[in-house]
């Protein structure tokens, strides 16, 4: 097969991995940056360009799009679905997992077990906020942040006020969620692959840190999934339309809960701590589901 792997630079980790995976099952694998590439439209006519050249001859599209050109990936893997190129990710679906709120909406309505989590945008409305997700400690999340930026532990109430007015101030969107203690720093990262748990592990943060990120100094640990951990990691995934993802959970009193679906999820934390090939996995679902040839539905286009 033809593959196309969307990535800004093919030196990163998870863009020199998929090529290795593809090339060693035989197939032909090139990357793009989705910022250079257009599309031209025209009645009953849909193409894509890179440079001066159409794109043509992809049997399927591996997005590896970073959160800075969010919306305008989504608009060009629309053009590859209705060009009817197999992606690994739907234009609809990379949408709702960039948009955290937008996600965890859809999470609770899907019955998916989130942190309690709240909305507001008045300043007037900051205590009943606070009071909604159960007092202090909780955590403060800007809604553009990503691993690990924009997020804020606010240990009493006087300093939840003064980080959620200073971020109001800077007419910010946030969300704020209650603080899970006993999760002690520590998160679970697990990757689905069409509806499978296929690797998982730790995230521990160092001392003294309540944010595991391995950008933040986190560290990786093997880890054995319960089985319920691993419905809730495959249930978050479908309710966002993703057929790969990584999720991140707590563990709670409650029971895994989960605090987000990474649509692009890295490769380098999980292969290098599992020893498992991640990466394979993926081409493994491309292989299995990309020579079909059948047309999407049109509730699975990105419209």
């Amino acid at each position: 097969m033809n593959l196309l792997i969307l990535s800004a630079n093919r030196n990163l980790y998870s863009t020199k991995r998929l090529m290795e995976a593809a090339e060693a099952r035989g197939h032909t694998a090139k990357v793009m940056n989705v910022s250079r590439c257009y599309a031209v439209m025209e009645s009953g006519a849909l193409d894509i360009y890179y440079g001066d050249h159409p794109i043509e001859g992809v049997d399927a599209v591996i997005p590896r799009i970073g959160a800075s050109l969010t919306g305008y990936g989504s608009a060009m893997l629309r053009q590859f679905e209705m060009k009817n190129v197999f992606s690994t990710l739907n234009s609809l679906a990379l949408v709702r997992s960039r948009d955290k709120l937008r996600a965890m909406q859809i999470l609770a309505s899907q019955g998916v077990s989130i942190p309690r989590t709240a909305f507001a945008k008045h300043p007037t409305d900051i205590d009943n906020l606070i009071k909604s997700v159960g007092g202090s400690p909780l955590i403060v999340k800007l809604l553009e942040g990503s691993q690990g930026l924009g997020v804020v532990l606010a240990e009493t109430k006087k300093a939840a006020k003064s980080v959620i007015e200073a971020f109001y101030g800077l007419d910010a969107n946030i969300l704020v969620q209650e603080f899970i203690a006993e999760a002690n720093g520590a998160d679970l990262r697990t990757l689905v692959i069409d509806g499978k748990v296929v690797a998982a592990y730790m995230r521990q943060g160092p001392e003294g840190e309540f944010r595991s990120n391995l950008h933040r100094g986190g560290q990786g640990i093997p880890v054995r999934l319960t089985r319920a951990e691993k419905e809730m990691a495959v249930a978050a995934t479908k309710a966002l339309g993703l057929k790969i993802a990584g999720v991140d959970m707590l563990r709670s009193k409650r029971g895994p809960l989960v605090l987000e679906v990474n649509s692009s999820p890295g490769l380098e934390g999980v292969e290098k701590t599992t020893g498992l090939d991640v990466a394979g996995a993926i081409i493994d679902y491309v292989e299995k589901h990309a020579g079909g040839g059948k047309r999407r539905k049109k509730d699975q286009i990105g419209v």
